[in-house]
């Protein structure tokens, strides 16, 4: 039976960050993934790196936000070296448009809460007024309903099917394994770590990663915890190669070093369901016209929809069985922005095979009703 140091169960961005991290240090690393058309956040994902707004009510996220965003160059720089393959990605600072004086001073206040609240980071924002935003945009032609933005410079944009590819060839690269079409279907604890088991066989591993998002609730169930998580659904729209008209990303609205622009997402809490729906198509297209209306002479080239991976408060789940020791739990929606933290903290964590203490917010107890009257 082949044996890894850890199996890490799932292979999109959170799983792989976590195997190129632990790859680096010279671990046997051996990912198990499942089928093609297994639901899958990374297809789907808008490709932003994105600080601002994040945490509120939970500030050790908006810390690990930053903390991610600050590792991306370097982390950026090494998977590209070793992977040996090009993955776009620009970090200049990106923003969250405002359409309305309503839209602007509510925008104001929540970063202004965000950051007031008891242990948040220093703010990383600054609200431009219109001029302002011309003046960093100067070549928008932005719709006359746009009041101004939120900067953060901490923000930026990559691609998110690059960056998946770039994960697995260099975890590949550095001697661990991908192996596609391998569902894992049992995870037993052993005498000698743990045994999983898909359709094509069993594997060995001394700990185990579970990182299967919304597949993750029965996996996480065989090793002792009940871990919520739900699909929500994202549909984005995608123009034709335009020259280049968006210097920097925006919340639902960005440019790709290849032209297109992506204009996204909405959020669908419609089960498993991965249709795409036309009501929604106008209503994206809507939004970005307010925001640039030269975009109505663009020609939309494709829709398509993705699932989020969503627990109760949105939040990522890092957590350890104390049942099943050396077995973890890794859940989060913002595996791109995330993936810095989880190939640097995360991988040396389940390498050390103990989660460190300023992760203890992301365990799910929180979400149990003793904890919560507690609190």
């Amino acid at each position: 039976m082949q044996h890894a140091d850890v199996i890490i169960v799932g292979a999109g961005i959170v799983g792989s960050a976590l195997a190129f991290g632990l790859a680096r240090t010279g671990r046997r690393v051996l990912v198990l993934d499942g089928e093609d058309l297994d639901f899958r956040a990374a297809r789907a994902n808008f490709g932003l790196v994105w600080v601002q707004g994040k945490g509120p009510g939970m500030p050790a996220y908006q810390h690990l936000t930053r903390d991610s965003s600050d590792l991306w160059p370097a982390f950026h720089a090494e998977l590209t070296e070793t992977a040996g393959t090009a993955v776009d990605y620009d970090r200049k600072g990106g923003l969250y448009y405002c359409v309305g004086e309503d839209a602007f001073e509510a925008r104001r206040l929540a970063l202004h809460r965000l950051h007031n609240q008891p242990a948040a980071a220093a703010a990383d924002c600054e609200m431009l007024e219109r001029p302002q935003l011309e003046g960093l945009m100067p070549g928008v032609p932005f719709g006359p309903k746009v009041t101004g933005a939120s900067y953060c410079r901490r923000d930026g944009h990559v691609n998110p099917l690059q960056l998946l590819q770039a994960l697995h060839r260099a975890t590949e690269r550095l001697g661990g394994q991908v192996l596609a079409g391998h569902a894992v279907t049992r995870i037993q604890r052993g005498a000698q770590g743990f045994q999983v088991t898909t359709a094509k066989g069993t594997f060995g591993g001394d700990r185990v990663a579970i990182t299967a998002g919304v597949a993750s609730g029965d996996l996480a169930r065989q090793v002792g915890l009940d871990v919520p998580v739900r699909p929500q659904r994202g549909q984005i729209l995608v123009t034709e190669r335009l020259a280049p008209l968006l210097p920097l990303p925006g919340s639902g609205l960005r440019q790709t070093a290849e032209g297109t622009i992506m204009i996204g997402a909405t959020q669908e809490e419609v089960g498993f369901d991965t249709g795409t729906t036309v009501e929604r198509a106008g209503f994206l297209a809507r939004k970005a016209l307010q925001v640039v209306p030269h975009l109505a002479d663009a020609r939309l080239v494709r829709q398509w929809s993705g699932l989020r991976v969503m627990t109760p408060d949105s939040y990522p789940v890092y957590v350890q069985s104390d049942s099943h020791p050396g077995a973890f739990v890794l859940l989060c929606h913002s595996g791109v922005t995330l993936a810095a933290a989880h190939a640097d903290t995360l991988a040396a964590a389940i390498d050390a095979g103990s989660l460190p203490e300023d992760l203890t917010p992301f365990h799910h107890r929180r979400f149990r009703k003793d904890v919560r009257q507690a609190i």
